[in-house]
């Protein structure tokens, strides 16, 4: 019977998506009765991951990017003995036949030293794919030089002599050390049974890098937002883009082509994209990073939500964010939001990577009767079969019954 659940995730706030979504089920799982440890490597710890029967043990180290010690950064980045050895202590004396061990991200600071220590000692173990670095040394199946999504297949000989990488080729052979040590040391993916997808568009690009014997299941993450008056978009200007200032999102294309067409938006968010943006942009354009619990107020200001990445994405939270709000999403028909959006219902699809399409969908939306149309559609659609946390944690406690009945 569950009892125990152990949460690893390389911080302990929310710096983007696979962390909302882990504070947020580790929350929902304690205040429903079981003893959650959450596990993570990066400060500080959210004031949110504070409840009764939730215990949070943080190594206390930096990211590898922020890390000034960079011989450090770079040894950690490959295997974190540090966080390997606390785990290895937390875990010693837990009873393997009523704990769950829910592994979000590692990447960026705990590495897959952590996936060894849980596997060397035999407790059931799920991973959510968040991303695709379970397959892909820079987790996007994004060529940073081109800007463009890769096609080629993760680790194959054309994968090992492109130069993909956003800082140079020798980064590139550092990602390349560190796939392989995943996947031989770290025994991911192979060591791993249990696999949760957030959608049906990355299921179909990971499948096939996972051991044969795997088993899948698609649980929703949850989305945040209590029910609301839906946003009157007809009377609104701005279109929206929420997210990280990053090239793969494609936020410098959209904002220069919006800029150039005299259109109304803002951009919320932060990365190494700003200080570009702010050379071509009006600076107001940029409001920059806003807590989680502030972008409501945005989305009562918002005509529509942008989201025109380049990459792949797994899921797209903001989209459904978007949608709880009655504002509707224009997505490429390239990326897993396409999953989010019923095209000419609850939003809009444009052609991956063409923003002289994206414009045009833009100026669609200057009609009043479709953005109204299409934002009831988005809110209707949304609270017909909200992905909120109480369904999220129904179907993650079915999958972990599951998983230790099979055990």
């Amino acid at each position: 019977m569950l009892k125990n659940i152990i949460i690893i995730n390389d911080f302990a706030y929310e710096d983007g998506g696979a962390s909302q979504v882990a504070i947020l089920s580790a929350l929902g799982l304690a205040k429903r009765g079981y003893f959650v440890d959450f596990f993570c490597s990066v400060g500080p710890i959210s004031p949110r991951l504070t409840s009764d029967n939730l215990t949070v043990r943080c190594v206390g180290r930096y990211d590898i990017l922020r890390d000034p010690n960079r011989v450090r950064a770079t040894i950690n980045g490959l295997w974190n003995m540090a966080a390997a050895k606390s785990l290895s202590q937390q875990i010693k004396y837990m009873d393997k036949t009523n704990t769950i061990i829910h592994l979000h991200s590692w990447t960026k600071a705990l590495s897959s030293s952590v996936i060894r220590t849980v596997l060397k000692r035999n407790f059931p173990v799920i991973c959510t794919l968040h991303d695709y670095f379970v397959a892909c040394p820079n987790g996007n199946f994004f060529n940073y030089t081109s800007n463009k999504i890769c096609k080629f297949r993760a680790l194959s000989l054309p994968c090992l002599l492109s130069n993909c990488d956003k800082r140079n080729y020798r980064q590139k052979l550092w990602r390349l050390v560190r796939s392989y040590i995943q996947a031989r040391a770290g025994m991911m993916p192979r060591g791993l049974k249990h696999f949760i997808f957030v959608s049906k568009f990355s299921s179909s690009i990971l499948s096939d890098y996972l051991p044969d014997a795997s088993i899948s299941y698609y649980v929703d993450n949850p989305i945040d937002v209590s029910p609301k008056i839906p946003v009157t978009v007809a009377n609104n200007q701005y279109f929206i883009y929420v997210g990280r200032l990053s090239p793969e999102k494609g936020v410098v294309s959209l904002a220069k082509t919006l800029t150039k067409e005299n259109i109304k938006f803002l951009l919320l968010g932060d990365g190494e994209c700003r200080k570009e943006l702010s050379n071509t942009i009006p600076e107001q354009m940029i409001v920059g990073w806003v807590p989680h619990d502030m972008v409501s107020v945005y989305f009562k200001k918002a005509r529509a939500l942008l989201l025109p990445s380049l990459s792949y994405e797994t899921q797209g939270l903001v989209v459904l964010e978007a949608a709880a709000h009655g504002v509707p999403a224009v997505v490429p028909d390239s990326c897993a939001a396409r999953d989010l959006v019923v095209d000419n219902e609850t939003g809009l699809w444009y052609r991956g990577g063409d923003f002289e399409d994206l414009l045009a969908k833009v100026r669609l939306l200057e009609d009043n009767k479709l953005v109204y149309r299409l934002g009831n559609g988005a809110y209707r659609n949304f609270w017909l079969n909200s992905p909120n946390l109480d369904n999220h944690l129904n179907k993650l406690i079915q999958v972990y019954e599951t998983i230790l009945r099979q055990n």
